[in-house]
C-alpha cells in the first residue's frame, strides 16, 4: 500500500491530527508552565476532581437542558416565520430590513435587558437562546422558500393546488435542506450564547465553571470546561447530523455523512 493512499484514510489521519494536538498542547505546557496552560495530564486530574464531587456531570446536564430548551423553542418558532415572510410579499417588505438590521445584534448584548425582562431565573438564559436561535433559523428558512423555482409553483397552481397546498407540497421540501442547515448552524451560536450567559447571572453551568475558576486560579478546571463545551457540541451536531440523514434524505439533506473508501 503506498504511503499516500494511507494518509487519504480517515482512520489514520483522524487519530495522527489528535496526536499531534496533544504533542502540541503538552509542548506549551512545558514552556508556559502549568499555570498559564495545564497539559493533558494536569487537566485529566482537574476533570477527575469535578467528576468525584459531581460538580462537572450537573453543570454539563444544566447548561444542556438550556440550550436544547431554547434551541428547540427558538427553530420551532423561527421556521413558520420564515415560512410566512417568505411567502407572502407584502410583509416581507416590512420584515426583511428589520431582520437584516437585527441579526447583526449579537446575543449577549441582550443579556442585561433580558435579566431585566425576564429575571435571573432560567427564563432569561433560555430567552437568549432563543434569540441566538430564532434569526439564524429564520434568514434561512426566508432564504430557502425564496430559492424554490417560479416553474415548480406555477406547474403546481397550473394542476389546481392550493396556496396551502403549494406550501406543503412544493415549498417546504425544497426548503428543507436550507432550514436543516439554518437549525445546525443555530446549535453553535446556542452554546456561546449561554455561555455568556452563564458567565455573568447563573450559579450553575458550564459557563459558570469557566468564569467562578478564575477566582482560585485554576486554569486545569477552565480547560476541563473549554473541553467539554467542544464535545458537547461536537456530540450534539453529530446527533441532529445523523437524525437529519436518516428522517429528511428524501428531501436531499445530507450532513457530514462518513466517505467510505
Amino acid at each position: 500500500m503506498k504511503p499516500t493512499s494511507i494518509l487519504h484514510r480517515k482512520w489514520f489521519t483522524v487519530p495522527l491530527l489528535w496526536v499531534f494536538a496533544i504533542v502540541a498542547w503538552q509542548i506549551g505546557a512545558w514552556i508556559y508552565g502549568p499555570e498559564i496552560i495545564p497539559g493533558p495530564v494536569a487537566t485529566w486530574k482537574g476533570a477527575q476532581e469535578l467528576l468525584e464531587d459531581g460538580s462537572l456531570v450537573k453543570y454539563i446536564g444544566v447548561s444542556f437542558y438550556r440550550v436544547f430548551l431554547g434551541w428547540a423553542l427558538g427553530s420551532l418558532l423561527a421556521i413558520p416565520i420564515g415560512l410566512i415572510i417568505g411567502r407572502v410579499t407584502a410583509i416581507r417588505v416590512f420584515a426583511e430590513p428589520f431582520l437584516n438590521f437585527i441579526r447583526f445584534i449579537p446575543p449577549i448584548a441582550f443579556i442585561t435587558l433580558f435579566l431585566v425582562w425576564f429575571g435571573i431565573g432560567e427564563q432569561s438564559k433560555i430567552a437568549l437562546i432563543m434569540y441566538a436561535t430564532l434569526f439564524i433559523v429564520m434568514m434561512n428558512t426566508l432564504t430557502g422558500v425564496l430559492s424554490v423555482e417560479e416553474d415548480k409553483i406555477r406547474s403546481a397552481r397550473s394542476m389546481g393546488a392550493s396556496e396551502w397546498q403549494i406550501l406543503v407540497h412544493v415549498v417546504i421540501p425544497a426548503t428543507t435542506p436550507y432550514i436543516f442547515t439554518g437549525i445546525r448552524l443555530a446549535m453553535g451560536t446556542s452554546y456561546m450564547a449561554i455561555i455568556g450567559a452563564e458567565m455573568i447571572a447563573a450559579n450553575e453551568g458550564v459557563g459558570f465553571l469557566i468564569w467562578n475558576s478564575r477566582l482560585f486560579f485554576r486554569t486545569d478546571w477552565i480547560f476541563v470546561g473549554l473541553i467539554s463545551l467542544g464535545l458537547m457540541g461536537f456530540l450534539t451536531d453529530r446527533l441532529v447530523g445523523w437524525i437529519g440523514r436518516k428522517t429528511l434524505y428524501r428531501y436531499g439533506v445530507i450532513s457530514s455523512a462518513p466517505v467510505r473508501r
